[in-house]
């Protein structure tokens, strides 16, 4: 188990947030706009090619953590798994521990975990995104409803409380709105950019 966890944090510390535009367009993502590795960056500073790989990539990340773990681990080690990756990709010792907010990867693990409620999740980000166009407001509001669908569907269900899930998705929305703190006080003060569906920034 063990290996499985160090092998699962090497594959999500993989900064392909920084790899994918200083290979594209010759960018180093940290000198530019939020200098945060992850997908809304990218996509501003280089464009949506290369976004929408950090963004497929980011996620695959974190299936490929779930099914490491599932293959390796034992009865929780899937979801150990998971969360290590995510771990990775935010404390990425490649790039001095200063990695990605986890979202995508986030994702990735989830929809392997939880797939009805990652399906939930993402929707609820979807219509936050395209209806204030602000990223930051859908991945909190995204990340929270994950642990909500959990509860929810537990309760609809009448049947036993999967705490384990529960405890996880909780965990991992922490993190995220952890990561988010500085986006979530920009929200509040009025100054958070706002999304732009093509290349540059936008308000």
């Amino acid at each position: 188990m063990p290996a499985a966890l160090l092998a699962a944090f090497l594959l999500g510390s993989i900064p392909f947030g920084y790899l994918v535009p200083r290979l594209a367009r010759g960018i180093d993502i940290r000198t530019v706009g939020s200098g945060n590795p992850g997908f809304t960056n990218v996509f501003r500073a280089a464009g949506p090619a290369p976004g929408i790989a950090v963004l497929l990539a980011d996620a695959g990340k974190g299936v490929l953590a779930v099914l490491l773990g599932r293959a390796l681990g034992e009865a929780n080690g899937a979801a150990a798994a998971g969360v290590a990756a995510i771990a990775g990709h935010v404390w990425t010792p490649f790039l001095r521990f200063r990695g990605g907010k986890g979202v995508a990867t986030a994702a990735g693990v989830f929809f392997v975990l939880l797939p009805l409620e990652a399906g939930i999740a993402l929707a609820v980000f979807l219509a936050a995104v395209f209806s204030t166009r602000y990223v930051s407001l859908g991945s909190v509001l995204g990340a929270a409803a994950l642990p909500a669908s959990v509860a929810a569907i537990d309760a609809l269900r009448d049947g036993p409380i999967r705490v384990g899930a529960l405890l996880v998705s909780l965990l991992v929305t922490a993190l995220v709105v952890w990561r988010h703190r500085e986006n979530v006080r920009r929200l509040l003060a009025g100054t958070e950019n706002r999304f732009c569906f093509r290349k540059g920034n936008d308000r």
